[in-house]
């Protein structure tokens, strides 16, 4: 009887093995993966936040320079005005 319970124990335990190997290299793998989403989860949290701040100089001095160009348009449509004045005055 004893034997018929190692005969039995024994493949089960080869199997265990066999099977426990795969299934911890598997999980060694799952945690490597998962430190690398997250590191790389941080990292584009960085660039999104760095975009916005780009962005939003970006917006700023568009809004600078469509200022002093229109402020330009203005001063020239002014220098125009006179000119006109100047020369139709002669």
């Amino acid at each position: 009887m004893e034997w018929t319970a190692v005969t039995v124990l024994a493949p089960i335990a080869g199997l265990g093995v066999t099977v426990g190997g795969p299934v911890v290299r598997l999980n060694s793998s799952i945690t490597r993966l998962t430190a690398l989403l997250q590191a790389m989860e941080r990292r584009l949290d960085a660039l999104e936040a760095a975009l916005a701040a780009q962005q939003s100089k970006a917006a700023e001095s568009h809004r600078r320079l469509w200022t002093r160009e229109e402020e330009q348009d203005r001063r020239l449509a002014d220098h125009e005005a006179r000119l006109q004045l100047l020369e139709g005055g002669r």
